[in-house]
């Protein structure tokens, strides 16, 4: 069994959720936390989850879309959280790769969901991309209380272990599989095994074999493969180990 532990089912290359998530199934993907990145998508994720038993949702409001929130997000975020289905504050964080004339605003409400998130009693799930110094340093100031989650990490491993003390997992996903992926690796290499998980992050960067074309869940086998593969492990075994690791964090 395997997790996808950031997808975004929600996304409108998606046209039709039930055969994404049935050939999930069929890859046996049998989770997957489908992730928000404004209100808009965070409302429909909560519509996605509550048609499939084993999709789960996290809400949010990613530092892009910083610009273009309305007053009472935090309001409106605090009353999604009854949802049951519900299971992070995400995503969340700092990127300074398109956009960076923001930098205190992304900050600001970074902090504000971390601290809607401790409120919670919920993880976080932090994006962090150009801005991987700024992160660390935000959340050495405002550590979530739950043990939370670094998606996609292309950080060093220095960096990595400076999130663990803060009590950070981190997922990987199809960038692992690119030739170009070195650091990753390295880092992948490096780590413990039970601070890693699998996500695909879809409908973006698919792996190797199906670069270039759309992801989705279906496709975290190729990605635990490749972990396999680096760390020298049984892919069950990293089936197994990845699974609980967010079957633990998500409490899915």
């Amino acid at each position: 069994m395997f997790i996808d532990v950031h997808a975004h089912l929600n996304d409108e290359k998606f046209e039709n959720v039930e055969s994404i998530v049935e050939n999930a199934l069929s890859e046996k993907v049998d989770k997957i936390i489908t992730a928000g990145f404004d209100i808009a998508s965070s409302r429909k994720n909560l519509e996605i989850a509550s048609r499939f038993p084993n999709v789960f949702a996290t809400i949010g409001v990613h530092p892009e879309m910083v610009d273009e929130l309305e007053k009472d997000y935090l309001e409106v975020l605090k009353d999604m959280s009854k949802n049951k289905k519900v299971v992070a504050i995400g995503e969340i964080g700092l990127d300074y790769h398109f956009k960076n004339d923001n930098k205190e605003l992304q900050k600001e409400i970074f902090v504000k969901q971390i601290e809607l998130a401790n409120f919670l009693d919920l993880p976080v799930v932090v994006h962090s991309r150009d801005a991987m110094g700024d992160t660390l340093e935000l959340l050495k100031k405002h550590p979530p209380k739950k043990e939370s989650l670094l998606h996609c990490y292309s950080g060093s491993i220095e960096s990595a272990k400076e999130f663990i003390k803060l009590g950070f997992s981190f997922s990987f996903g199809g960038v692992v599989t690119f030739n170009n992926a070195k650091n990753v690796v390295k880092v992948v290499e490096e780590l413990p095994i039970e601070k890693i998980m699998l996500e695909t992050d879809c409908p973006y960067m698919a792996p190797v074999p199906f670069r270039g074309k759309r992801n989705e869940p279906m496709y975290i086998p190729y990605i635990a493969r490749k972990i396999a593969e680096i760390k020298n492990i049984e892919v069950e075994k990293i089936a197994e180990i990845t699974t609980k690791n967010a079957e633990k964090m998500f409490k899915i």
